[in-house]
Formats: C-alpha cells, sequence, structure tokens
C-alpha cells in the first residue's frame, strides 16, 4: 500500500523559514507527479506548487511563488518544499499529493481531487 507522509512542520515568526518533507513508501515515486496542497480553517484546501514526472518543471500559486521551493530527492523516495519569508496567511495543514490521475495541460496539477496518494498533513503556523 503506498503511503505519503508528511513532516517538517511547526511554528515559526513571520519571515522566518521552514522546509517540509514528503516521504513515499510502499511504491517508487519517481515517476510520478506530485504536489503540495494546504488547507486554513474553515477554508477549501488549496494548491501550493506541483513537479511534473515528465520534464521535472515546477508550477506554483501565485502567493507563493518567489517564496517557496518544490525539490525532490527520487533516490530517497521523498519530496520537499522549501519555505521562506513566510507570512501570517501561509498558516495552514500542509498535505503532499502523488500520482496524478488526467493530465489535459498544467492546469490539472491544481485539482485537488486529481491525485490518486495524499499524506496526513503536518501543521504549519506563522505568528506575526
Amino acid at each position: 500500500q503506498a503511503q505519503l507522509v508528511e513532516s517538517g512542520g511547526g511554528l515559526v515568526q513571520a519571515g522566518g523559514s521552514l522546509r517540509l518533507s514528503c516521504a513515499a513508501s510502499g511504491r517508487s515515486f519517481s515517476g510520478a507527479s506530485m504536489a503540495w496542497f494546504r488547507q486554513a480553517p474553515e477554508k477549501e484546501r488549496e494548491f501550493v506548487a506541483a513537479i511534473s514526472s515528465s520534464d521535472g518543471k515546477t508550477y506554483y500559486a501565485d502567493s507563493v511563488k518567489g517564496r517557496f521551493t518544490l525539490s525532490r530527492d527520487n533516490a530517497k523516495n521523498t519530496m520537499y518544499l522549501q519555505m521562506n519569508s513566510l507570512k501570517p496567511e501561509d498558516t495552514a495543514v500542509y498535505y503532499c499529493s502523488g500520482f496524478l490521475l488526467r493530465f489535459a495541460g498544467p492546469g490539472d496539477f491544481e485539482l485537488r481531487d486529481n491525485y490518486r496518494y495524499w499524506g496526513q498533513g503536518t501543521q504549519v503556523t506563522v505568528s506575526s
């Protein structure tokens, strides 16, 4: 059974940094497109960043572009999200996801119902 496990969340002051990890087990995710989503209290889960399996290209939500960097280490079956210049509005539970169900264009990376596997989430809290 494939499993994704996030770690690295915590409490940080505004302007600080955190690095989230998403460790995959049960199958190789090296050939899979993967993504990060987040969900703040009383809000819908929203797209943060994705990496394409075909060319390694990364995609970011406008709200995090220039501050967050997604990377992956296929040898470790792990994906990372480096988050810099954090803001209070980045506070949320962050989820990693893997294996895109359908792809017609880059916009499909942003669809939260378009991934087969999800982690349990890790809390990120940014204080002002």
